[in-house]
């Protein structure tokens, strides 16, 4: 059974930072290309990042480009999404995914 569960969402204020973590088991992490998407209250679901199996090759949406980085240790079977420079447009339920399974997600808000 494939599982994917997110972690280290939270409050911050504009321009602070956060890690999410995305824990992976039940399939081989190694081998599959991953990424994150989110959907704010009342928008339909963005994506956010991808990054391959490697590691090596990743890609980014334009509202994020600069100041994500997204990550991958496949001896950990752990996907990251480092946020930095965060906006309050950055708030929105976080997920990590891959080939069409999702986490539960993980709360981020930006807010003063």
């Amino acid at each position: 059974e494939v599982q994917l569960v997110e972690s280290g969402g939270g409050l911050v204020q504009p321009g602070g930072s956060l890690r999410l973590s995305c824990a992976a088991s039940g399939f081989t992490f190694s081998s599959s290309a991953m990424a994150w998407v989110r959907q704010a209250p009342g928008k339909r679901l963005e994506w956010v990042s991808g990054i391959d199996s490697s590691g090596y090759r990743t890609t980014y949406g334009d509202s994020v480009k600069g100041r994500f980085t997204i990550s991958r240790d496949n001896a950990k079977n752990t996907l990251y999404l480092q946020m930095n420079s965060l906006k309050p447009e950055d708030t929105a339920v976080y997920y990590c995914t891959r080939a069409g399974d999702r986490g539960q997600g993980t709360q981020v808000t930006v807010s003063s």
